[in-house]
């Protein structure tokens, strides 16, 4: 659908957590019109209409991707429709019946329960300032191939991670500066380098606002069914610990420790 300049302006400000919803309801607001092309005013109305009914538009939480799922050339997690099975057990959880009992006031948007999946490293989607953060990852290992000592996996490593050992005549990767974003597998013609899995890392309490706190990656790497193990534990956390509406990442800053007992049994060590 085609937007004005001032139309797209205006969108552009609305809080990016919740920009891709608005722009959502704009545009079906001038289907339903009969139209196809946004202007300023639309966007106005829309945005009136959410201020007044903003508790009906809360759905106790927010799944969020990047563009990975649409072709991104560096996808390094696993194909798989994470997004919607996360949205499934979020949706089993019945959020907004816990918020209306817990919140003092009606239910705004930064009540829900935010959860964001990062295709790659690159973490395009923020995943370190949400509740819960997934990151796709695609370890690399060092083969039994020859190596013909051409550096391109040095040139791909942003890192500084690969290193060419001239006596050996073999790659190494330093794994304490390895982010596992299978650059390095992609670029080795001889396929010295090549990726042994995929999987995701998950991170735990991060956001914004006036106590801004980052996520905390947890130890290990993860299929996408242990992530929706953990993801599900920490909502039941959330649901046990909360009152008047404090986020699950307050309370993972609070008390990291409670919430890692709660996961017990489901972390990895690395």
């Amino acid at each position: 659908m085609e937007w004005t300049a001032d139309a797209d302006a205006a969108i552009r400000k609305v809080p990016f957590f919740v920009r891709k919803r608005v722009r959502r309801k704009v545009e079906q607001y001038v289907a339903k019109a009969g139209r196809d092309k946004v202007t300023i005013d639309d966007v106005y109305a829309v945005k009136k209409k959410y201020m007044e009914n903003m508790e009906e538009e809360v759905r106790g939480y927010r799944v969020e991707t990047c563009f990975g799922p649409g072709g991104c050339p560096g996808r390094a997690g696993p194909d798989e429709d994470l997004s919607g099975r996360l949205e499934a057990l979020l949706a089993e959880k019945d959020l907004p019946g816990f918020l209306k009992k817990t919140v003092n006031g009606p239910l705004k948007f930064h009540h829900e329960f935010g959860v964001t999946i990062a295709d790659c490293p690159n973490a395009c989607s923020r995943p370190q300032i949400r509740d819960i953060g997934i990151i796709g990852v695609s370890v690399p290992e060092v083969t039994g191939e020859d190596c013909t000592m051409c550096g391109e996996c040095l040139q791909a490593c942003r890192e500084g991670a690969v290193s060419l050992n001239e006596a050996r005549q073999r790659p190494e990767i330093d794994r304490s500066k390895c982010l596992d974003c299978g650059e390095c597998s992609r670029a080795c013609p001889s396929r010295t380098i090549r990726t042994t899995g995929q999987a995701y890392k998950i991170l735990l309490g991060g956001k914004l606002g006036r106590h801004p706190h980052l996520a905390e990656t947890l130890p290990g790497r993860y299929a996408a069914d242990a992530v929706l193990d953990i993801v599900s534990r920490c909502v039941d956390f959330y649901k046990d610990n909360s009152t008047g509406g404090k986020r699950f990442a307050q309370l993972y800053a609070d008390n990291p420790d409670a919430v890692k007992t709660a996961l017990a049994g489901l972390i990895d060590h690395d």
